[in-house]
């Protein structure tokens, strides 16, 4: 098991308590130089691995960046501790995306990002539970983080826990029907504690979802099982945190995010063949500059 980085967790509870100090402008900004900052981290990481999905990291890091370094109540020197917020990454293949979120926020070392896939490394290709702090279950097979996350809000209230539980879905991952019977269960038991933020990108690999297998309309699907719903701008950093901190109703919420594949980076940008392409050190640079900006 990966440990902790002392001086990367302190830096991170600083910029939260600056981040919840500061004015809404100066944290949507905030909140966007720290999440380019992670888009860059894994374009290194991809180029060095020779591997990856970047397109789909491009797309989550808005989310992943707003959850750890705005929402959830963790602690990156004790990642095991009981009553923490527990974040499932069901997509699990953006596991860059993920590595170089828990890196900033002090959950190991930025230097283990160097061994990102390389033989056994702790930071395969998929997340692993046992290898990194910070990952909740191991995931990767599609349709597999939602029954989890459901799991874990009954086991919170069975606790009497005040924990809550986020799961980041993919939108083309929606086609597998262990979703909706994860999202019934939810639904029918009332889990207040439970959201489930959508990255609605609307590209799977190798084509669009429209075109796979039908997803819209998303939102009314997710009410008929008996989810509150909200639809926000998947990459507007104060839309984002207003979601994930709006007081709940009484059924588990949805947080449907309208994302752009390869966001950030313009030739990579709604485009199906940057799900796992590779870029090459010259398409590194451009994207690492039009990033800084």
């Amino acid at each position: 098991m990966l440990v902790a980085d002392s001086s990367a967790a302190d830096a991170w509870r600083r910029f939260r308590k600056e981040l919840a100090d500061a004015e809404p402008e100066h944290r949507r900004e905030m909140l966007r130089r720290r999440a380019n900052q992670s888009r860059t981290t894994d374009l290194a990481m991809i180029s060095r691995a020779g591997l990856g999905h970047v397109g789909g990291d491009m797309s989550v890091l808005d989310i992943l960046t707003t959850l750890f370094f705005a929402v959830l109540r963790v602690d990156p020197e004790r990642p095991d501790w009981a009553d923490r917020d527990r974040l499932v990454l069901s997509k699990g293949h953006t596991a860059g995306a993920l590595y170089a979120t828990l890196a900033a926020a002090g959950f190991f070392g930025a230097h283990e990002l160097e061994t990102f896939a390389a033989p056994h490394s702790a930071l395969n290709g998929h997340p692993n539970r046992v290898k990194v702090p910070g990952v909740e279950t191991n995931t990767g097979p599609l349709g597999h983080g939602l029954p989890v996350a459901v799991g874990m809000a009954v086991a919170a209230r069975l606790d009497r826990s005040a924990r809550q539980v986020f799961v980041v879905l993919g939108d083309g991952e929606l086609q597998e029907g262990s979703n909706w019977e994860a999202a019934m269960t939810a639904g029918h038991r009332r889990l207040t504690n439970l959201t489930a933020v959508v990255d609605r990108n609307r590209l799977q690999q190798g084509a669009r979802t429209e075109d796979t297998s039908a997803l819209d309309p998303l939102d009314d699907k997710w009410r008929s099982f008996g989810w509150d719903v909200v639809t926000v701008d998947g990459h507007d950093h104060l839309a984002l945190l207003e979601a994930f901190t709006a007081a709940r109703g009484d059924r588990p919420t949805c947080v449907i995010a309208n994302t752009i594949k390869g966001r950030g980076v313009s030739f990579m940008e709604d485009r199906v063949e940057w799900h796992h392409k590779v870029p090459t050190a010259e398409q590194i640079s451009a994207a690492v500059a039009e990033l800084a900006r």
